[in-house]
Order: C-alpha cells, then structure tokens, then sequence
C-alpha cells in the first residue's frame, strides 16, 4: 500500500534553515518520481524539486542555490533541505509520488507540512 508522510515544518527567522522529510512507503522499484511541491494563492501548486527514480534531481529556478533535494534509500524518505529562507517562502510544502505505469498508477499525496519564515 501506497502511503506518503511529510514532516520537519515550523518556524524559523529569514535566512534560517529548515528541512523536510517524506516518508514513503509502498513504491516500485521504477517508474515513478517524487516531488516537493508549495501552496499558492488560489490553491495551485508550485512545483519546487523533484527526482526520479534513476535518480535524476531536478530544482526549479526560484529554489536554485537555496534548495536541495536528496534521498535516503535505507530510510524510504526524500528530504527538501531549505536554506536561506525568506519571508515568501511561507506556505504549506506538500509532497508527491507520482507512480507512472502497474496497478499502482497515480499520484499519491501527503497532508502537507507548514513552513513559515519571519522577517
């Protein structure tokens, strides 16, 4: 069974740092990836990083230099390391399995985790 979990939220002062675990359970072994994704007005979604399952990392261009994204195979979580923080980055970080092909076939989100950064 398919289970996805984020945690390591909170509040921390601008330029500060945080990092976000998700634990995953019950992927395949290919054919899927895993992305951190942040609330927006009007309930879209910002993609923020992901990574695949042959291990390819990806960081969009606003996260660059600040964020990092990593993996703990022994652990089955996926960490989004947060430095220099800043006000805007305030939002809830959700995280996705996106499973491309079998039985399991779909996305799989967690409940989201709350980040927030004081000025």
């Amino acid at each position: 069974q398919v289970h996805v979990e984020e945690s390591g939220g909170g509040l921390v002062q601008a330029g500060g740092s945080l990092r976000l675990s998700c634990v995953v359970s019950g992927r395949p072994l290919s054919d899927w990836l895993i992305g951190w994704f942040r609330q927006r007005p009007m309930n879209e979604r910002e993609p923020v990083a992901k990574m695949w399952a042959n291990g390819t990392r990806y960081v969009e261009d606003f996260a660059l230099g600040r964020f990092t994204i990593s993996e703990d195979n022994a652990r089955n979580e996926v960490y989004l390391e947060m430095n220099k923080l800043r006000p805007d980055d305030t939002t809830i970080y959700h995280c996705v399995l996106k499973i491309f092909g079998g039985s399991s076939a779909g996305d799989y989100w967690g409940q989201g985790t709350q980040v927030t950064v004081s000025s």
